[in-house]
């Protein structure tokens, strides 16, 4: 028996036989073409049939995973339609004379590069998204059928790496869970297959030449491994523990539209964080209370210019709107150095980490703040919206927003357009604002805890640098002491304190942040049923 590690996307158990999956690799040549426009019209006709094709997969998702979870191929259709997408690849054909399968390849790449560089877990991920619709049109350009995976028997699926349109022509009664070399745990490939509850490991170092289709399997998804040729003991312990996970699972469902109250009566707004409109599916389809982190970020990036205040508002009204009355924080513009976005020219700088970006941004390029705030203070009146402003070190940079705050206030008013001001909050991820904590609780409507920022500035830890991985703790008592802090000064103030990076969702940690006080947490989506389960068992 051979067993690897992985990363872990869905934490249950899944036992039998493999399917070795294999993609047929086209060649890409650099061929040059003499009719520019013959080409275009090509890539166009492609476009239709990839958009044809998503919404065959579109329809098959509703039924396999519901309308919500079913909205990422829209989005893929939607991408097909981007302007500077198309644009990128109708110039390449034009001006450089390139063929149509290398200008969308090349385009493909290009954009999924600048999602890859960005150092934030969900933007990175969109780059496979990209690189997905790319694919697509790349293979109906040549010729390519699409493929079809539903007519397999049940299996585990290895492969080098599964894009969503393939892990959704799974036939759903079939796969038993996946297995990649390569891939993301916040890929929309890795949101499916939580959403479809099936068991899957990425970034597991196979060597798939040595596997074949038949082959038998052990999927951990508990412990983040994967068994081939397990003896028949091996599978049999298995398949007992995949009978367990299915009760607790029927158990887990047991926990929508319960209160998420502990048992001493102590309770929780339980919101779910997401980066895009379309992620407000899998809010409403894990019965999350609310949102307690909506980055604005995804507006801004994969682009050549601003986002106008019509694009901005239009998106935060569809959201608001969508969750129909429950709570939607919106974090304004967290962008900088890390997060490419040519238009700003912003430097290249030795630790973006430390550098110029978020309220920082804002604060100094003016027309940018104020076209946002504008477009969330008319969004607000569709629902109940609420803003809070990213890495905060001192009360007078609160003040400051606060005289955009008038000053958009005042222009509205004079144009006669409607608006609300809305609740108005800051994100603590620097010890400085934890040290200022009492300070800032009267200033503001709320305070929420960007714990992954604020533990790698407490213990001068680059969280993206794995050399350090040992030396990093979540839970080191600093951290604690700091989030405690916050609390009670929020407390103190009349105002109510949450958490919204990594640490809400840790389960160690439930417990404790029940007992300091904690009003709200805010999670991934897919965590929202384990931790409302965890707080309604606790004393």
């Amino acid at each position: 028996m051979t067993k690897l590690k992985g990363k872990s996307v869905y934490q249950s158990i899944a036992v039998g036989p493999i399917l070795r999956w294999n993609k047929q690799e086209i060649e890409i040549t650099d061929e040059k073409i003499t009719d520019a426009e013959a080409e275009i019209v090509r890539v166009k006709e492609a476009i239709e049939q990839a958009k044809a094709q998503l919404g065959k997969l579109y329809d098959k998702a509703v039924v396999e995973v519901g309308e919500e979870s079913a909205a990422i191929f829209e989005v893929h259709q939607m991408m097909l339609e981007d302007d500077d997408y198309l644009d990128t690849i109708f110039n390449m054909i034009r001006e450089e004379c390139r063929n149509a399968v290398y200008a969308v390849e090349a385009a493909g790449n290009q954009f999924s590069a600048i999602f890859a560089a960005m150092d934030d877990d969900y933007m990175c991920a969109r780059s496979a998204d990209i690189k997905d619709i790319s694919n697509r049109v790349v293979r109906i350009l040549a010729g390519e059928e699409d493929v079809d995976l539903t007519n397999m028997a049940p299996s585990i699926i290895v492969a080098d790496d599964l894009s969503p349109s393939e892990t959704v022509q799974l036939d759903k009664s079939k796969i038993l869970a996946f297995v990649t070399v390569h891939g993301s745990t916040n890929s929309h490939t890795a949101i499916l297959a939580r959403m479809m509850n099936i068991p899957a490991l990425v970034n597991v170092p196979m060597d798939l030449n040595k596997l074949h289709t038949g082959m038998n399997a052990i999927v951990d998804g508990i412990l983040g491994e994967v068994a081939f040729e397990p003896t028949e003991e091996e599978m049999n312990t298995a398949k007992s523990r995949v009978e367990e996970e299915k009760e607790k699972l029927r158990v887990l469902s047991c926990m929508k539209g319960q209160a998420t109250v502990s048992k001493s009566g102590k309770r929780i707004n339980l919101y779910a964080n997401i980066g895009n409109v379309d992620d407000v599916s899998y809010v409403l389809e894990n019965d999350a209370e609310g949102i307690g982190l909506f980055r604005s970020e995804f507006l801004y990036l994969g682009r050549d210019r601003l986002p106008s205040e019509e694009e901005q508002f239009e998106a935060y009204k569809k959201v608001v709107s969508a969750m129909n009355g429950k709570k939607v924080i919106i974090r304004t513009l967290d962008i900088g150095a890390d997060k490419k976005a040519d238009y700003l020219h912003l430097d290249k700088e030795e630790n973006p980490a430390l550098g110029y970006r978020a309220i920082r941004i804002c604060l100094t390029q003016k027309d940018i703040f104020k076209t946002q705030l504008r477009a969330l203070f008319r969004a607000a009146t569709y629902g109940n919206l609420a803003v809070m402003y990213p890495m905060i070190i001192s009360t007078e940079e609160v003040l400051e927003i606060k005289q955009f705050v008038t000053a958009v206030e005042a222009e509205l008013k004079a144009e006669g357009t409607e608006y609300r001001i809305p609740e108005q909050g800051i994100m603590i991820e620097t010890p400085a604002a934890v040290m200022m904590s009492n300070e800032l609780a009267e200033m503001v409507d709320f305070f929420s805890i960007g714990t992954n920022d604020l533990t790698q500035y407490t213990l001068a830890i680059d969280r993206q640098n794995e050399k350090l991985d040992a030396f990093y703790d979540a839970h080191h008592p600093a951290v604690l002491r700091m989030i405690q802090m916050v609390i009670d000064s929020a407390h103190a103030h009349g105002i109510w304190a949450g958490i919204c990076g990594e640490l809400g969702a840790d389960m160690e940690l439930t417990e404790r942040f029940l007992a300091m006080g904690i009003d709200e947490l805010s999670v991934a989506p897919s965590a929202i049923l384990k931790i409302r389960k965890r707080i309604r068992e606790a004393e």
